[in-house]
């Protein structure tokens, strides 16, 4: 210290104020998150100041990303972290932006994303003492019970971080409940005035890494008898490939045991090489009857509906939590369960079918028989894309086969093929296969997160194209212009194809479903369908800068879609909006 010579008093510079806007980026820190998705609302003023000073005097801190829409927000925190399966933070405001996002929050959860959300209230509405925590959230933003009992429903965990003491350990503490299985979105609750509370700064160690486990020697024994003695086993998987690892482990259990596996249209990734001879489609239905074992690797709700039951076979599961709590209802009709960490258990089971494989005859035996539904599924799709091919072209548009086959065979292997259709989504996952983990992934939840999904998918691979395979009606329930301001800010280059049949197709087909010879169907009124009035698509990407093309005729499609992968390419977002017959 210096003394001053005037006054005689100590002259010191004072030490920057640290509160808790310090104490959550500290705890970001330790997380190890690379990044804060940020639909901001006032109360983050801290955290904002907190990252200021930390730019300026060249601190370690998250990067901050500032979006415009709480979808964009959450939906490319669940992109990243469906590539990288590590929490990120994401930044919402008081109880509206919360549920302004819970849709894509749901998805998260669907999807088992791990990340850390949080929102603010305010305690004292003005009446105590500290800053002013200003008026709007005593006449507008307040929650009864606080914004955390707005969110129980659909997150993991939800709670309040009541006291700056408490701030740094309850952030970390919501990332470790966020990653452990079942991953999910966790929710805290901030209070404006625990985030302007002093805070001791400190820097607390990194948190620990999720620990391996398997099911015990007995369990993965009786499982391994199962396989090896089976006539006619098969596996189903929907999310096997969620897992590190997952996609090689499970290819290297099918191989040894020459089991075939079925990725049902429940499948939410990448999660077994769908060119691989072993595939066998995406129907479990053609075993019910047959096979005398089913192994669920990680499939939450196999068999529709819940109560059709296996002809004669045993069902072994293996999954680390296979009863998901978020399910309000869930059948699996299990035998055995292994309940150790996936790709860990698969490893295992690998390991004792090298030791003591079963009989060549038995195995030569499965091998026979999966060639032959394999080169009956490839004669299949190779006949329908001949027939998308040779079907006349008229005023009705593409069929939608050919929009997949074409661009399949214009993308590159390392694409990664994002996916919101409804209509076309057994034809997207069936024309455009993908062979490499983090290849594929549709959106869970509600409709209308599809493009930030994949910004954050793109975030997490730079050097990867991603692809949007999207339906119109899934477009227009998006926030476009959020998200195309998004990939052009942040450098975020997509290319986004519309199946555009200018209506809600699954909703006419439920009702014809249920009415088959209703009014509606006798008088053409079909409600809650009708799309002919939408915008063209294509030029909500104009205003951006991207590329933009509309597509009627066949005879154009390989071309358009070209020019918007070179678009692609060279950094700048493409949308190509295709016209299909169906």
């Amino acid at each position: 210290m210096n003394s001053s010579s005037a006054g005689g008093r100590d002259d010191v510079t004072p030490e920057p104020r640290t509160d808790g806007g310090d104490a959550v980026i500290s705890a970001f820190n330790a997380i190890g998150s690379d990044y804060l998705f940020s639909s901001p609302g006032s109360e983050w003023a801290p955290v904002w100041e907190s990252l200021a000073r930390r730019h300026r005097d060249g601190l370690p801190c998250p990067k901050y990303l500032d979006l415009t829409h709480e979808t964009v927000a959450v939906g490319m925190a669940t992109g990243y972290g469906l590539v990288t399966r590590r929490p990120q933070g994401v930044l919402l405001h008081a109880g509206p932006g919360l549920l302004q996002g819970a849709c894509a929050i749901h998805g998260a959860l669907l999807a088992g994303v791990p990340m850390v959300i949080a929102s603010s209230e305010s305690t004292t509405y003005g009446d105590g003492p500290g800053p002013d925590p200003g008026s709007q959230w005593y006449r507008n933003l307040s929650v009864v019970g606080g914004p955390h009992t707005l969110a129980r429903p659909f997150v993991k965990w939800a709670g309040q971080a009541a006291d700056v003491s408490t701030l740094l350990t309850m952030v970390t503490r919501s990332a470790e409940l966020a990653e452990r299985a079942p991953a999910g979105p966790v929710y805290l609750n901030v209070p404006l005035e625990v985030l302007l509370e002093p805070w001791q700064e400190h820097d607390p160690a990194p948190i620990a890494a999720r620990g391996t486990t398997v099911s015990s020697p007995e369990s993965v024994a009786a499982a391994f008898a199962l396989l090896a003695g089976a006539e006619n086993p098969v596996i189903v998987t929907e999310t096997a490939g969620r897992e590190a690892g997952g996609m090689r482990a499970l290819t290297g259990l099918a191989e040894a045991l020459r089991i075939p596996v079925v990725e049902p249209n429940s499948a939410v990734c990448a999660n077994f090489p769908r060119t691989h001879e072993l595939h066998a489609g995406g129907d479990i239905e053609p075993f019910m009857d047959t096979a005398d074992l089913i192994v669920l690797v990680n499939c939450r709700a196999p068999f529709y509906p819940p109560s059709r039951r296996p002809g004669r076979a045993k069902v072994v599961v293996i999954d680390e939590v296979p009863q998901r709590p978020h399910l309000a209802y869930q059948v699996l009709h299990a035998d055995l369960y292994l309940e150790g960490g996936l790709t860990a258990t698969l490893l295992e089971l690998t390991r004792l079918a090298r030791m003591t494989p079963p009989p060549e005859p038995v195995l030569s035996r499965r091998r026979e028989a999966q060639l032959a539904r394999h080169a009956a599924e490839t004669a299949a799709i190779a006949a329908a894309e001949q027939r998308a091919v040779h079907t006349k072209e008229n005023a009705a548009g593409i069929d939608p086969i050919l929009v997949a086959a074409t661009l399949r065979d214009l993308l590159d292997d390392d694409a990664i093929v994002v996916d919101e259709t409804i209509t076309h989504s057994r034809i997207v996952a069936r024309h455009m296969p993908r062979t490499s983990p983090d290849s594929y992934f549709y959106v869970q939840g509600g409709l209308g997160q599809g493009i930030a999904v994949a910004l954050g998918v793109k975030l997490a691979a730079p050097r990867r194209p991603v692809v949007l395979t999207i339906g119109d009606g899934a477009f227009l329930y998006n926030p476009v212009i959020p998200s195309l301001e998004a990939a052009r800010r942040y450098g975020l280059p997509l290319l986004i194809v519309i199946f555009n049949n200018r209506q809600y197709r699954s909703m006419k087909l439920n009702h014809l479903r249920f009415y088959p010879d209703g009014a509606a169907v006798q008088t053409g009124e079909f409600l809650g369908t009708d799309l002919s009035g939408q915008p063209e698509a294509a030029r909500f990407a104009e205003p951006f800068g991207m590329h933009a093309e509309t597509v009627e005729h066949a005879g154009d499609l390989p071309a358009a879609l070209s020019r918007a992968l070179k678009s692609v390419r060279d950094g700048t977002t493409a949308v190509v909006d295709v016209t299909v017959s169906r």
